[in-house]
């Protein structure tokens, strides 16, 4: 045990130590020693009449064992306290708490806890009520009452992911006192400032008796504010408390599915508040972030969440003119190229001729395209743009001369262009330049300043419709539009009516052409739901919101709908929890703190009245009167059998043994009482539980001998891994047993009993299919049982994933349940093909019987197996390859087992959902299509078959 502090309930018993010199010369005297004399009787006689003698002096040792009992009984009587609390209860009033329950608080909850619960028992104790509030919960009861109804409301609560309302929190506390002065009050703070500070001030007011700050020593207390995807990493900082040391700080970015996928660090230097650093990833990584974290804490301060508007796109550039790199100020793409490079990955073709160029980009995937006065495209790459478009890609396009003469009915404009442009002194002109009118409300540009000194003096008109309105972005102060757009598809098509240099218009070199690019781009990651404002004015439900821990979880609770309007930034707050607001097609992620915020202590200074200030006690304070009285017992014991031995009282013969016997007890026992364990405080380690054994009994740990193998391989048996849960288990057991039963029955496949088979150590090689229930509860397979897992399916083997949760898409970016994400967990560790739902036409669906779904308990999750090439003379550089067509693995979320699984009477033993004895025949019969599939290849895929096939269908 370490050295603990201490104190002395009664220290003034102490006092009695200096009475140790005279115990000493008082235990130092012993009783006299019987003597014994040998015959004749006259000696004894002669012996009786002698006079009495009584020794001076005890043996030393003795005597120090004496005063060692004395001065224990000493120590207890003045109660001897580890880990004591700071400070009295003052018992002229109630006893008062604000405890701060905010995002800081989740490290160190425990602790907080058990320092209010001190408090708690001290005001028990003394018969004084307890008025208790929370700062971060939505409402608060300050009404003093009895100290079992506040134990009760703090064992109810709970870190909130939200930063404290304290200013609420002490107007409940008031108007709960109602005018009575606490006897103390102790405000339980995670020490972080939050709005004007004033709360000590507040608290103050109150008029306590006894003022008490306590608090932790805030070295957890550091947050994420914002991250920028810059051009080559994407660069976060952070803030904290603690600012007098230096302090590294590690960072983890993980994607949708909880996967680590980027490291880096953030350096405060001393005295810094704030710091920044950067997490270095290839920007189709950076667009796979959904998270960064901070190594080692779990709070919703520590964890960032991103969406959309924080990836970089890649934006690929196309323009008609050739005269970009010869006057790169006339170029068209060179206010484009400056306005994005910050904010996005820009390409341009290396080929002049678009008939080559474009293919070219479309290839690199970008997602947003920007043509500079291209007004007709070749014949041959419309169809790919416009099907790009379709799967939502955004075409920017600026006017030029070349669009202005460019067909009216150019299925890339948003718009019915008028031929011909509108310019200063034409025949459709105005007499002078044209400034912007305000923004519209609908218009993703609405919130930005007034545009000032922007002039337009050329531009390509729209033909007037009934929703022309609607389809304008921005437009010049007569009314004619100046951005217009259309959606196609999932895509959208974006058009400047001026061209995008400064010939037309000073737009281009003007701050607002670099936020009206900056918006667009922002709009073509989300649907048009982006963190800083949307065409409109949102309302968005909560789609997954953050808890006390960092974690996204799906229980909404009371929150609002967010909502988004142009210009302004959401603020968390209790009605508006941090996490993601919208929908699984577009979502704005809400972060706790907002951008570039600073974290600062508590201001104490220049309160009317003093105040102590106090740390949260690191573990529950126990008294050691109960060990120091047990310790000096065991002495006094052993003083008393050393006692009775100098008196002769054991046989002379056996004294030796006798006293080494006591010793030997006596030391026992002083060391059990001093050594015993004192009541146990913190949380206790649940008892290790003992592997449940496989329904087949229990697997030997030696290799197989030749008389098992051939036991193995003298049939077909189907097998399954052995999760440790004996519920599971037995599912798979009797599910396996219910398929070989309908094998039997409908083919000429007899297999043998299933086996349980533990992965870790049980030879895999016997079974062409292995069927695997994915269950979170049960243990995490060892890196070396993954490895034999994979050599397995290296082998031809296949594995059957089952994660019986009724998945429609492996591939689901959020909502994903404890089993997916277990199957994540393995999987993320085997090396896998890619995978596809099984096609309409792949052997599978006619192996034996002609199915269309592989149904189990549920109907709703694909079968997913191994992307075959599309072509046979694809050259597959797979790992792990399929023997004879034999996808080496399939994973379905459909409870196959519990749809098979029968008791000894051939009784279901799990109903299907819905209940329908068809899918559970469906089910059967998708269990035989496998293992044919497992045994016989992909011979149905034969030319052979076909005939016979097509004469079955028609039957």
């Amino acid at each position: 045990m370490s050295v603990l502090p201490f104190v002395f309930s009664s220290p003034l018993m102490l006092a009695a130590l200096v009475a140790l010199p005279a115990i000493w010369w008082l235990l130092r005297l012993t009783p006299p020693k019987p003597v014994t004399e040998v015959f004749p009787p006259l000696r004894i006689l002669a012996g009786v009449l002698k006079r009495e003698e009584t020794p001076s002096k005890s043996p030393w040792w003795l005597t120090a064992l004496r005063m060692l009992v004395a001065a224990l009984i000493i120590l207890a009587i003045a109660d001897p306290v580890v880990n004591p609390r700071v400070g009295t209860l003052s018992a002229a009033g109630p006893l008062a708490l604000v405890i701060d329950n905010g995002w800081a608080t989740a490290n160190d909850w425990e602790r907080r806890v058990r320092t209010a619960d001190a408090l708690i028992t001290e005001a028990e104790s003394a018969d004084v009520p307890v008025s208790i509030v929370f700062s971060a919960d939505r409402e608060n009861d300050g009404v003093p009452g009895t100290a079992t109804a506040a134990r009760t409301r703090l064992a109810a609560a709970a870190p909130r992911p939200l930063r404290p309302n304290r200013t609420e929190a002490v107007a409940a506390l008031r108007t709960g006192l109602d005018g009575t002065r606490p006897g103390t009050l102790a405000f339980i703070s995670d020490g972080i400032a939050s709005g004007d500070d004033t709360v000590m001030r507040d608290l103050a007011s109150l008029s306590p008796q006894s003022l008490r700050l306590i608090e932790s020593d805030g070295g957890d207390a550091i947050a994420l504010t914002g991250a920028v995807n810059e051009a080559d990493a994407m660069r976060i900082t952070a803030t904290r408390l603690e600012s007098a040391a230096p302090r590294t700080v590690a960072l983890t970015a993980f994607d949708t599915r909880g996967r680590a996928i980027s490291n880096g660090s953030i350096i405060f230097p001393a005295g810094e508040a704030t710091a920044s650093g950067t997490l270095t990833a290839p920007f189709e990584l950076r667009n796979d972030f959904a998270r960064i974290g901070i190594d080692g804490l779990a709070t919703a301060g520590s964890t960032y969440l991103l969406d959309d508007g924080f990836r970089r796109r890649r934006v690929a550039l196309l323009s008609g003119e050739a005269r970009d790199q010869s006057q790169p100020l006339l170029s068209p793409l060179y206010y484009i190229n400056r306005a994005l490079a910050p904010y996005a990955d820009l390409v341009q073709p290396t080929e002049t001729d678009l008939a080559v160029a474009l293919p070219q980009l479309l290839e690199q995937k970008p997602s947003m395209v920007i043509m500079a006065d291209i007004g007709r495209l070749p014949e041959d790459t419309t169809p790919a743009m416009t099907r790009w478009i379709q799967n939502g890609g955004t075409l920017v396009r600026f006017a030029g001369p070349r669009l202005a003469a460019a067909p009216a009915d150019d299925p890339l404009v948003p718009v019915r262009l008028r031929q011909g442009e509108r310019a200063l002194g034409g025949t459709l002109s105005w007499s002078e330049p044209q400034p912007l009118a305000p923004y519209p409300a609908t218009s993703p540009f609405a919130g930005m300043p007034r545009p000032e000194g922007i002039t337009v003096n050329r531009q390509v008109l729209a033909e007037p419709t009934a929703d022309l309105s609607q389809r304008t972005w921005a437009s010049l102060a007569d009314g004619t539009p100046l951005v217009t757009t259309r959606t196609l598809g999932a895509g959208r098509i974006v058009l400047f009516h001026v061209s995008a240099e400064a010939t037309w218009s000073n737009l281009p070199i003007s701050g607002d052409f670099v936020e009206m690019l900056r918006r667009v781009v922002q709009l073509s990651r989300s649907g048009g739901v982006t963190s800083e404002g949307g065409a409109a004015a949102q309302a968005l439900p909560p789609y997954r919101l953050m808890n006390a821990d960092g974690t996204l979880v799906t229980e909404t609770g009371g929150a609002r709908p967010l909502e988004i309007a142009a210009g302004v930034t959401p603020v968390a707050d209790v009605e508006h929890p941090p996490g993601l607001y919208g929908s699984e097609e577009g979502f704005v992620a809400l972060n706790l703190l907002p951008r570039d915020a600073t974290l600062r202590p508590i201001e104490s200074t220049d309160l009317p009245m003093p105040y102590t200030s106090e740390a949260l006690i690191g573990s529950e304070a126990w008294s050691m009167k109960p060990a120091l009285f047990s310790a000096a017992l065991i002495l006094l014991i052993m003083d008393t059998l050393i006692v009775l031995f100098m008196a002769g009282t054991f046989a002379r013969t056996n004294r030796l043994r006798t006293a080494t016997a006591m010793l030997a007890i006596g030391v026992t026992a002083l060391g059990a009482s001093v050594l015993s364990p004192q009541p146990a405080h913190a949380q206790a380690q649940p008892a290790p539980q003992a592997p449940a054994a496989p329904a087949q009994g229990p697997i030997d740990d030696t290799r197989p001998g030749d008389e098992e193998i051939l036991g193995h391989l003298d049939n077909t048996h189907l097998a399954y891994v052995v999760t440790g849960e004996s519920e599971v288990d037995r599912i798979s057991e009797r599910g396996l047993a219910g398929l070989t039963e309908f094998l039997t029955y409908r083919t000429t496949l007899e297999p043998g009993a299933p086996v349980g088979l533990d992965i870790s150590k049980d030879e895999l090689s016997f079974y062409s299919l292995i069927y695997w229930p994915i269950s979170a509860n049960a243990e995490m397979p060892s890196p070396a049982a993954i490895s034999r897992i994979d050599a397995y399916m290296r082998a031809g083997g296949t594995v059957l994933f089952d994660t019986r949760d009724q998945l429609s898409s492996l591939s689901a970016a959020s909502g994903t349940s404890p089993n997916t994400e277990r199957l994540q967990a393995i999987l993320s560790d085997l090396d896998i093909p890619p995978l596809e739902p099984v096609p309409t036409d792949n052997v599978l669906t006619k192996s034996f019987y002609l199915l269309t779904s592989f149904p189990g308990r549920y109907t709703g999750s694909p079968l997913w197996i191994e992307a075959q090439p599309q072509s046979t003379s694809e050259q597959s550089e797979r790992p792990a390859r399929s023997g004879d067509g034999v996808s080496p693995i399939m994973i379905t979320g459909n409870d196959l087992a519990g749809a098979w699984a029968t008791d000894d009477n051939g009784a279901p033993l799990l109903p299907t959902v819905p209940p329908d004895e068809m899918q559970r025949e469906y089910a059967f019969r998708s269990g035989v299509n496998i293992m044919m599939y497992m045994l016989t290849g992909n011979y149905k895929a034969d030319q052979v078959h076909i005939p016979a096939l097509l004469e079955r269908l028609g039957q």
